[in-house]
């Protein structure tokens, strides 16, 4: 990381073409590694060039929790942003589930159903932003300058979970691995599963999944796949155990001491999400933070954009003795 670096952000829009009006737009906020000298003109809006020298750049797309707005994970943008990566977060209003509009991460239920599941990514979302990527990589401020051959997805919650399910280059040859935090892949069993069910990740490219022992949204909504879970870290650590077989050495999960299911955003969400549901953060939340932005960016420069240092730092930083870390481990 370049503690140097400056991060710069715009924005842009595109549609969904499998959604209705009015609730077929998705605006994106694009972060990107910027170095603006005393000599470099901006435009009007502030605008500086980006960082070339560190092109091209790996694009990370980041799925929010539902009713979470993204601006409260411009925090993890800015961190990875400053390790060399183009981050896009989006803000999507829509009735991903019926009678519900929210602030969605875009998730496609019917793909969820046992005829479907593995044919299609169920981010509804990311078909629409990849082909924004590729229009930003033909024209603009990012021109040329980006690496869609190294897309990682990643995201909170739900988000979390179609990041997942959806890493495949089965159904996109530009993505390159995912990560999640607090999500997993239990299914409800009103969709005709038997109660607790894990459904398969794809498992064939990176994949870091993050928990933590103080979840109270997991452990509050056990209810809806027809369990008790023993610990709120369970449905994580089952998925990491069933839904993948690993064997690459590149397949994570990494459980927190302490952390809740919302420490991963830095803004009040009390008023949209279900942060009633969850149980208070017993360590420091800034902590936590540090922990995560740390273990997302070795992950991502380790597996993703292949630096072997920074896949030993990873290894080496989940074998420590961190108050923080609960349980890591990898296959």
């Amino acid at each position: 990381m370049n503690n140097n670096t400056i991060v710069k952000a715009f924005f842009q829009a595109t549609k969904v073409e499998t959604a209705q009006p009015p609730y077929d737009t998705i605006h994106l906020k694009i972060y990107y590694p910027s170095n603006p000298s005393e000599t470099t003109e901006t435009n009007d809006f502030g605008m500086t060039p980006p960082f070339s020298e560190q092109a091209p750049f790996p694009v990370v797309i980041w799925f929010n929790g539902f009713n979470c707005s993204p601006e409260a994970y411009q925090w993890l943008a800015i961190d990875l942003a400053k390790r060399g990566l183009v981050v896009v977060t989006f803000a999507w209003v829509a009735e991903n589930l019926p009678g519900f509009i929210s602030l969605t991460p875009g998730v496609d239920i019917s793909i969820w159903s046992p005829e479907k599941y593995g044919t299609a990514p169920t981010a509804s979302a990311l078909p629409a932003i990849l082909n924004k990527l590729e229009n930003l990589q033909e024209e603009g401020l990012l021109a040329g300058l980006l690496n869609l051959e190294k897309v990682v997805l990643g995201g909170h919650s739900a988000g979390g979970r179609v990041a997942m399910e959806s890493a495949s280059r089965d159904f996109f040859p530009q993505l390159a691995g995912a990560f999640s935090y607090g999500g997993h892949t239990v299914v409800g069993a009103n969709l005709g599963y038997d109660p607790g069910t894990i459904l398969p990740l794809p498992d064939s490219l990176p994949l870091l999944l993050l928990g933590g022992t103080d979840d109270g949204v997991i452990a509050n909504n056990s209810h809806r796949y027809g369990v008790e879970w023993e610990e709120a870290t369970t449905p994580i650590s089952r998925t990491f155990q069933e839904a993948i077989a690993g064997g690459r050495g590149d397949s994570y999960v990494v459980l927190l001491q302490g952390a809740n299911h919302f420490c991963i955003t830095e803004s009040d969400q009390s008023l949209t999400s279900t942060v009633f549901l969850d149980f208070p953060s017993t360590k420091s939340e800034r902590d936590i933070r540090s922990l995560f932005a740390e273990v997302i960016g070795l992950f991502i420069e380790g597996h993703i954009c292949q630096l072997e240092t920074s896949k030993s730092q990873l290894q080496t930083l989940l074998n420590s003795d961190n108050s923080l870390l609960k349980m890591a481990t990898w296959k």
